[in-house]
C-alpha cells in the first residue's frame, strides 16, 4: 500500500502500515493510549478519487514553482507560501479546488474515526433500576475505591517456570490496570458511570494512566508528586491460571480517609459504593462506618489474602453487605476472626463447595451474600434463605439474616487455555457484571451471568477489561440467548438443581 501524496493518491512510497477502515484506525488508536506513548498517530487519508488531480499536471507545476524559486533567490519561509502561490497560478485554481477536498475528505474520514473511538470507550446505556433512584435532582451512581496501576502481564510458553536463573521463554505485554481501577471500568463500560476514588503518581505512568482512563469519571484520582503510579506484574502459566504477582502498591497508602471523606456527598448519595483490599485499613474502617450510618451498601474486594483481613481486624466488617474472595482470602477473614480454619484448602469442586459454604457462616451473620469466586470453576454464591433462593438486591434492614445456610455454585463459561491472554481483570469484570445487574434490577441468576459474561471477555482479551465489554454485549438479552449450565445448589441437608 503507498503512502498517499498531497495532490495525488499515490506518491510512490510503500507504507509499512495501513488500517483498512475507521474501526481499525481508532483501535490503533486506543492501543497506542494503553501503551502511554508521548508520540501521536499520524493516519493519512489518500485524496478521493475523484477529486485526485493528474500526477503529470501537477508534477510539471511543482518543478516550474520550484525552479522558479531557486532561480529568484527565495528561502527559508518565503518558499512555501511562493511555491503553493505558482501551483495555483500554473493550475489555473485547480489546486485550491483539490486542497478543499481533501480538507473536506479529513474532516469526514476523522469524525468516522473519533465516533468510533468514543463507542469503544463509553457505550452510552441508562438502565433504569430501583437503585438508580433520583437524589438531589440527579441519579444515584456506583462509587470505587481502589488502586490504579500499570500492569505487566507475562504469559509462560514453557509448561513449567524455571527457577533459579535460567531465561523463561514468554509474551510480555502492558496494560492499565489495579482492582479498583478495573471496576470502574467495567462498570462504566456498562453504562454504570461510577465516581473513582484513588491516586496516581505526578509522573508518566500516570500520565498514561488518566489519558487511559478519560472515558471514566477520574475526579477523585489524586495525582501526587513524590509518588511512583502503582506497578503489578502477572505470571500466567501455559494453562492460564495466574503463578505469580509481584506488585510495587506504596502509592495506595496515600488513598486515606481524609482524602476520601472530600467525597462525603457523593459517597451518601451513592447506589454502591465498591471497596478494593489495597486501600488503607483506616480508610475501609470510615468507609464502612459512614456507609452503615447512611444505609449504604457496601462491596469488599478482598484482592489477596493479606488484604482481606483488614475490615476484620475491627468491627468495621459488620458494615458490608456483600465481599468477593476467592478460597484463600475467605479462610484468612475467619483467621482475623480468631476462628478455626482447616489447614489444607480442597481442591475437589464438591469439597471446595463444602468449605466455603462452612467458611461463610460467620461472615453472614451481618453481611448479606458471600461471593466465593472459584477461577476456573466458576462462582459461589453463600446466603442464609429460607428455600435455596438467594436475593442480590440489598436488604431493607441489612443486619436481619433470617433463613439457613444455602449456596448456589455457577459453572463458568469454558474458555480455552490458549485463548487465555489476561487473568488479570476476570475477578473484577465477575464483580462487575454481577453489579450492574443488581443495579439495573436483575433477578439473582442473570446478575451472576452477566459477571460471568463479562468475565469470558476479560481473560480473552490483552487488556485487564476487554473494549468487547459493553451495555450491548453483557446485559439480560444477551444472558437469555446463551445456554447456560443448572446452577448447583446446596443447603443445610441437601442438594438440588
Amino acid at each position: 500500500c503507498e503512502f498517499p501524496a498531497f495532490y495525488l493518491q499515490k506518491s510512490g512510497f510503500q507504507s509499512p502500515y495501513n488500517v483498512t477502515d475507521e474501526e481499525e484506525a481508532a483501535k490503533l488508536i486506543a492501543n497506542a493510549q494503553v501503551l502511554g506513548q508521548d508520540s501521536g498517530v499520524l493516519i493519512a487519508v489518500p485524496i478521493p478519487e475523484d477529486h485526485a488531480a493528474s500526477s503529470l499536471v501537477i508534477d510539471n507545476a511543482i518543478l516550474q514553482a520550484v525552479t522558479e524559486a531557486r532561480d529568484k533567490g527565495i528561502r527559508g519561509k518565503d518558499v512555501t507560501p511562493f511555491i503553493l502561490e505558482r501551483i495555483y497560478e500554473i493550475t489555473e485554481g485547480l489546486s485550491l479546488a483539490i486542497n478543499i477536498a481533501l480538507i473536506k475528505n479529513n474532516a469526514r474520514v476523522g469524525s468516522r474515526i473519533a465516533r468510533v473511538l468514543a463507542r469503544q470507550k463509553a457505550p452510552k446505556y441508562n438502565p433504569s433500576s430501583q437503585l438508580f433512584i433520583e437524589k438531589a435532582g440527579a441519579p444515584a451512581k456506583p462509587v470505587v475505591i481502589g488502586g490504579c496501576n500499570i500492569d505487566f502481564i507475562i504469559k509462560l510458553e514453557e509448561s513449567e517456570m524455571m527457577l533459579g536463573g535460567p531465561t523463561n521463554s514468554s509474551s510480555i505485554r502492558q496494560s492499565i490496570g489495579g482492582v479498583g481501577r478495573n471496576l470502574a471500568e467495567c462498570l462504566s463500560r456498562l453504562g454504570m458511570n461510577p465516581l473513582f476514588i484513588s491516586a496516581v503518581g505526578a509522573d508518566r505512568s500516570g500520565d498514561a494512566t488518566l489519558r487511559y482512563c478519560c472515558h471514566m469519571d477520574t475526579s477523585g484520582v489524586a495525582m501526587l508528586q513524590e509518588q511512583r503510579t502503582a506497578m503489578y506484574c502477572a505470571v500466567i502459566a501455559r494453562t492460564g491460571e495466574l503463578n505469580l504477582g509481584l506488585g510495587d502498591m506504596n502509592i495506595h497508602l496515600q488513598i486515606t480517609a481524609q482524602y476520601v471523606s472530600k467525597f462525603e456527598e457523593q459517597i451518601r448519595s451513592a447506589s454502591v459504593v465498591c471497596l478494593d483490599g489495597n486501600i488503607p485499613a483506616s480508610t475501609i474502617n470510615y468507609i464502612c462506618s459512614f456507609a452503615k450510618e447512611h444505609g449504604i451498601p457496601v462491596l469488599f474486594e478482598p484482592t489477596d489474602p493479606g488484604n482481606a483481613r483488614k475490615p476484620f481486624e475491627a468491627d468495621s466488617w459488620k458494615g458490608l453487605a456483600y465481599t468477593t474472595p476467592n478460597l484463600m482470602e475467605l479462610q484468612a477473614m475467619n483467621q482475623a476472626l480468631g476462628l478455626p480454619v482447616t489447614a489444607e484448602l480442597p481442591r475437589e469442586l464438591d469439597r471446595v463447595i463444602d468449605v466455603a459454604l462452612e467458611m461463610s457462616r460467620p461472615l453472614l451473620k451481618h453481611l448479606q451474600c458471600v461471593i466465593v469466586t472459584l477461577g476456573r470453576d466458576g462462582v459461589l454464591l453463600c446466603s442464609t434463605s429460607e428455600d435455596g433462593a438467594i436475593c442480590l438486591q440489598p436488604r431493607k434492614n441489612p443486619q436481619t439474616s433470617a433463613g439457613q445456610l444455602w449456596a448456589i455454585h455457577y459453572p463458568a463459561i469454558a474458555v480455552r487455555a490458549k485463548e487465555v491472554l489476561n487473568v488479570s481483570g476476570a475477578g473484577d469484570c465477575l464483580t462487575a457484571g454481577i453489579i450492574a445487574g443488581l443495579l439495573s434490577g436483575q433477578e439473582t441468576h442473570t446478575c451472576v451471568r452477566m459477571g460471568l459474561l463479562a468475565a469470558s471477555y476479560s481473560v480473552r482479551s490483552q487488556e485487564a477489561i476487554s473494549t468487547s465489554i459493553s451495555a450491548d454485549s453483557v446485559n439480560p438479552q444477551r444472558v437469555q440467548e446463551n445456554t447456560w449450565p443448572q446452577p448447583q445448589y446446596r443447603g443445610p441437608t441437601s442438594r438440588r438443581e
